[in-house]
């Protein structure tokens, strides 16, 4: 029977004090493997290219290039769905993305979803040379040219930041027809508004003092995620037709359970309100301790799944 809630595994370097081992190709090997092992369903790198010393010191987090990451793991996996979980498409020039991205899809055999943002740290903008303000233009004008360059040879595009007369980015990605799913990250109208132009959406089940840190809007209880789904959806079918299908990925206060523990049976009474709210994917965070309890950890998440 196939499982009702899909799993995105978020890799460890997140965790202050992690293990460094999680860094050396071995370390990563296992972590993948073990994802992969215990019937879990994808494996996810966040980005911060520049990340300010003051965020990092104020309980921000470290960060791999998110595409270099991917490809790795998904050199030493079969399976495993592969996660920008998320990257920030204002950072950069559009079709440097499309290239990256469609490399992972075509070395993975067609494994990759792009789960994109537009971004929140005014300093990292500034240290990328790009205008903080500028950040949702940018963003929209990277997801049309996405598109245009997985799906067409010629392409020509004329945006506000970027143009391309008659080139050709081949090779195309593996997932036809129109290359890897696109994801949309945030909570705000604006991420949900692009969320039902694409095939997924990634909110945060936050509260109002981490909203205003991450600079989206609080999303607070399952109740209210519920809603917000089932209107995200309903914009899906206005302008994607009706048989429009869009995926629901979350990370909720219950990610970090396997850290902290508690009862596993409330954990799946969790998961199974999410699924009647409308999700399809949940973020699971894994301690980073060492190598071999990271690897436990998702062994055991494994188990706690089988009987949801």
């Amino acid at each position: 029977m196939t499982r009702r809630i899909r799993v995105t595994v978020d890799y460890p370097v997140s965790v202050r004090g992690y293990d460094p081992s999680l860094l050396a190709p071995e370390g990563m090997r296992r972590i993948a493997t073990a994802a992969e092992d215990a019937g879990l369903d994808a494996i996810a790198f966040t980005e911060h290219p520049a990340p300010s010393k003051r965020w990092l010191d104020a309980g921000g987090h470290e960060a791999l290039d998110v595409t270099a990451a991917l490809s790795f793991c998904a050199a030493v996996t079969e399976r495993l769905r592969l996660h920008s979980y998320l990257l920030v498409l204002p950072y950069r020039n559009p079709f440097l993305t499309a290239k990256s991205v469609a490399t992972v899809d075509v070395l993975s055999g067609g494994r990759m979803t792009l789960v994109a943002g537009a971004g929140y740290m005014k300093s990292e903008f500034k240290a990328l040379g790009v205008p903080f303000e500028n950040r949702n233009d940018l963003f929209d004008e990277a997801l049309e040219v996405l598109r245009g360059a997985w799906t067409q040879t010629p392409y020509t595009f004329q945006g506000g930041a970027f143009e391309a007369d008659a080139i050709a980015p081949l090779p195309r990605p593996v997932q036809k027809p129109d290359g890897p799913p696109i994801w949309i990250g945030g909570n705000s109208a604006r991420a949900r508004r692009r969320a039902a132009e694409h095939q997924g959406w990634s909110p945060l089940l936050i509260d109002e003092t981490l909203s205003r840190t991450t600079r989206t809007r609080a999303l607070s209880s399952v109740k209210e995620l519920a809603q917000a789904i089932s209107s995200v959806r309903d914009m899906a079918a206005d302008i994607q037709g009706k048989d429009a299908r869009l995926d629901v990925q979350v990370q909720t206060p219950q990610s970090g359970w396997l850290r902290t523990g508690g009862s596993a049976e409330e954990h799946r009474e969790h998961l199974g309100r999410l699924v009647e709210a409308g999700v399809t994917w949940f973020v699971i965070q894994p301690p980073g301790d060492s190598v071999s309890a990271t690897a436990e950890a998702l062994a055991r998440y494994g188990e706690v799944l089988s009987a949801f």
